[in-house]
Protein backbone atom coordinates (compact mmCIF):
# COMPACT_ATOMS: atom_id res chain seq x y z
CA UNK A 1 0.00 0.00 0.00
CA UNK A 2 1.41 3.47 -1.42
CA UNK A 3 1.08 6.60 0.70
CA UNK A 4 -1.51 7.69 -2.07
CA UNK A 5 -3.44 4.96 -1.18
CA UNK A 6 -4.12 5.31 2.59
CA UNK A 7 -4.72 9.30 1.76
CA UNK A 8 -7.61 7.97 -0.90
CA UNK A 9 -9.27 6.33 1.82
CA UNK A 10 -9.74 9.61 3.38
CA UNK A 11 -12.27 10.70 0.55
CA UNK A 12 -14.42 7.64 0.94
CA UNK A 13 -17.63 8.11 2.71
CA UNK A 14 -17.60 4.68 3.78
CA UNK A 15 -13.94 4.08 5.21
CA UNK A 16 -14.39 3.61 9.05
CA UNK A 17 -11.76 5.99 10.17
CA UNK A 18 -13.20 7.42 13.19
CA UNK A 19 -12.90 6.10 16.59
CA UNK A 20 -16.25 5.76 18.86
CA UNK A 21 -14.90 8.62 20.74
CA UNK A 22 -14.27 11.03 17.85
CA UNK A 23 -17.44 10.35 15.96
CA UNK A 24 -19.23 11.54 19.35
CA UNK A 25 -17.12 14.31 19.96
CA UNK A 26 -17.95 15.05 15.85
CA UNK A 27 -21.73 14.47 16.27
CA UNK A 28 -22.41 16.45 19.61
CA UNK A 29 -23.55 13.40 20.96
CA UNK A 30 -22.52 10.54 23.88
CA UNK A 31 -20.51 7.07 23.19
CA UNK A 32 -23.91 5.83 24.39
CA UNK A 33 -26.14 7.07 22.07
CA UNK A 34 -23.68 5.50 19.36
CA UNK A 35 -23.44 2.48 21.04
CA UNK A 36 -28.16 2.45 21.14
CA UNK A 37 -27.83 3.21 17.83
CA UNK A 38 -25.94 0.29 17.05
CA UNK A 39 -27.86 -2.13 19.05
CA UNK A 40 -30.88 -0.61 17.33
CA UNK A 41 -29.06 -1.69 13.96
CA UNK A 42 -29.11 1.60 12.82
CA UNK A 43 -25.61 1.80 11.72
CA UNK A 44 -23.12 -1.02 12.35
CA UNK A 45 -19.38 0.24 12.79
CA UNK A 46 -16.51 -2.03 11.80
CA UNK A 47 -14.03 -3.53 14.54
CA UNK A 48 -10.80 -2.52 14.50
CA UNK A 49 -7.72 -5.51 15.16
CA UNK A 50 -7.95 -4.40 18.73
CA UNK A 51 -11.77 -4.73 18.52
CA UNK A 52 -12.67 -1.00 19.03
CA UNK A 53 -15.21 0.53 17.41
CA UNK A 54 -14.91 2.88 13.81
CA UNK A 55 -17.23 4.79 12.43
CA UNK A 56 -17.22 6.14 8.73
CA UNK A 57 -18.67 9.63 7.37
CA UNK A 58 -21.73 8.36 6.21
CA UNK A 59 -22.29 6.22 9.30
CA UNK A 60 -21.84 9.62 11.09
CA UNK A 61 -24.22 11.21 9.02
CA UNK A 62 -27.00 8.96 10.06
CA UNK A 63 -26.17 8.60 13.52
CA UNK A 64 -26.33 13.01 12.72
CA UNK A 65 -29.59 12.33 12.11
CA UNK A 66 -30.92 10.27 14.33
CA UNK A 67 -29.64 13.19 17.15
CA UNK A 68 -31.47 15.75 15.30
CA UNK A 69 -34.64 13.41 15.41
CA UNK A 70 -34.29 12.42 19.18
CA UNK A 71 -33.56 15.90 20.42
CA UNK A 72 -37.03 16.95 18.87
CA UNK A 73 -38.44 14.13 20.94
CA UNK A 74 -38.66 11.29 19.18
CA UNK A 75 -37.48 8.21 20.78
CA UNK A 76 -34.52 6.45 19.33
CA UNK A 77 -36.38 3.44 18.37
CA UNK A 78 -39.18 5.43 16.14
CA UNK A 79 -36.31 7.59 15.27
CA UNK A 80 -34.16 4.38 14.02
CA UNK A 81 -37.61 3.19 11.74
CA UNK A 82 -37.75 7.08 10.58
CA UNK A 83 -33.96 6.75 9.35
CA UNK A 84 -34.74 3.53 7.45
CA UNK A 85 -38.06 4.68 5.75
CA UNK A 86 -36.50 7.80 4.42
CA UNK A 87 -33.61 5.60 3.29
CA UNK A 88 -35.72 3.34 1.37
CA UNK A 89 -37.98 6.15 -0.06
CA UNK A 90 -34.62 7.74 -1.15
CA UNK A 91 -33.94 4.29 -2.98
CA UNK A 92 -37.48 3.70 -4.55
CA UNK A 93 -37.96 7.75 -5.93
CA UNK A 94 -33.92 6.77 -7.49
CA UNK A 95 -35.39 3.36 -9.09
CA UNK A 96 -38.57 5.52 -10.48
CA UNK A 97 -36.45 8.11 -12.00
CA UNK A 98 -34.04 5.40 -13.76
CA UNK A 99 -37.08 3.38 -14.44
CA UNK A 100 -38.99 7.10 -16.30
CA UNK A 101 -35.45 7.99 -17.93
CA UNK A 102 -35.25 4.42 -19.41
CA UNK A 103 -38.75 4.72 -20.88
CA UNK A 104 -38.54 8.29 -22.47
CA UNK A 105 -35.46 7.24 -24.23
CA UNK A 106 -36.57 3.98 -25.70
CA UNK A 107 -38.05 4.52 -29.42
CA UNK A 108 -42.21 4.59 -29.41
CA UNK A 109 -43.89 1.08 -30.62
CA UNK A 110 -44.30 0.63 -34.11
CA UNK A 111 -48.18 1.37 -35.15
CA UNK A 112 -49.55 -1.29 -37.66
Amino acid sequence: MTAGDSFDRLDDDDYPAYTMGRAAEMIGTTQGFLRALGEARLITPLRSGGGHRRYSRYQLRIAARARELVDQGTPIEAACRIIILEDQLEEAQRINAEYRRAAESSPPPASD
